[in-house]
């Protein structure tokens, strides 16, 4: 059996995160490293290691997680914002458990990094 990722943990309640937004199917919370003002983690409850992971069926999901954090952006007034999701190591993702980065409050420059 595989070691709980701190997304899981999360979800579990089994360590604390300053949650903003949670339904049936996911859970949004405050990055504890803010990259910007505004720097929220939008997750599946579900666990899905990467994009690369996904399936056909994960398709109505998707779309509700790009729908809570449309809602999210609005409820932090970001008028502007970015929204960056990692897939692998080298991709920069560092937590086996698709995450969408919702980052404003700040002019975001581009390339990102």
């Amino acid at each position: 059996m595989s070691e709980k990722t701190i997304f899981r943990k999360i979800i579990d309640r089994e360590i604390p995160a300053n949650i903003v937004y949670e339904d049936d199917r996911c859970l949004a919370f405050h990055d504890v490293a803010p990259q910007a003002p505004v720097h929220l983690l939008v997750i599946p409850k579900r666990e899905i290691p990467s994009v690369a992971a996904l399936a056909d069926e994960d398709a109505a999901l998707i779309g509700h997680l790009w729908m809570v954090i449309r809602n999210l952006a609005q409820e932090f007034n970001l008028a502007g914002f970015r929204v960056v999701v990692n897939n692998g190591a080298d991709g920069g993702q560092t937590v086996d458990h698709l995450h969408y980065h919702l980052l404003g409050g700040r002019p975001l420059t581009w390339p990102p990094g």
